[in-house]
């Protein structure tokens, strides 16, 4: 079984990108799980959103503790919340950033970094102030992690994303091609 956690804010888009990757995965066979946590239900407020897959049904009903995999939607979460936590060793940790993978202090993981703030806005994805880069950074998640193809992940976009589908599928297939790892 997989298990990722994805740390955003309130707004961002962390509860609608695990609902698409885990429908991506589902489009591939996966079993799947995606669901979110929530502390203070407010915008701009830490949020979290977990996906599972694996080969068989999936019987574990927790928050995901020790996830293969994180995505981090907002960089300046790295300061408030221990993001890496639990992580496992071998585990992606993706930044949406438009700094050097110098600036993050994660050596004992591999670090993939996207600018999905610059591409959301660049999509007219969400506004210039509150862009929405869910979609933007799944398009890099699935390309670093191989665990979806591009074909079932535009699928799940354009299935679930809730406005601007073509924008979306757009700036998902762009971080796909440009992600750095």
């Amino acid at each position: 079984m997989i298990e990722i956690r994805i740390h955003g804010r309130g707004g961002q888009g962390s509860v609608v990108a695990s609902k698409i990757f885990a429908e991506a995965l589902f489009l591939e066979g996966k079993y799947v799980q995606a669901f979110p946590e929530f502390g203070t239900e407010r915008r701009g407020a830490p949020v979290q959103a977990f996906v599972r897959c694996g080969e068989t049904p999936i019987l574990v009903r927790s928050n995901i503790y020790e996830p293969d995999h994180v995505i981090v939607l907002d960089a300046s979460l790295i300061e408030m919340v221990n993001v890496v936590s639990g992580l496992k060793r071998s585990g992606f940790i993706l930044i949406n950033s438009d700094l050097g993978s110098g600036n993050y202090n994660f050596p004992e993981y591999r670090v993939a970094l996207v600018d999905a703030t610059k591409i959301a806005v660049r999509h007219k994805l969400g506004t210039p102030t509150t862009p929405i880069v869910n979609t933007v950074i799944l398009g890099a998640f699935a390309k670093i992690t191989n665990l979806v193809s591009f074909t079932s992940l535009e699928k799940a976009v354009r299935d679930y994303a809730p406005v601007k589908i073509d924008e979306n599928v757009a700036a998902a297939k762009e971080t796909y091609e440009n992600v750095k790892i």
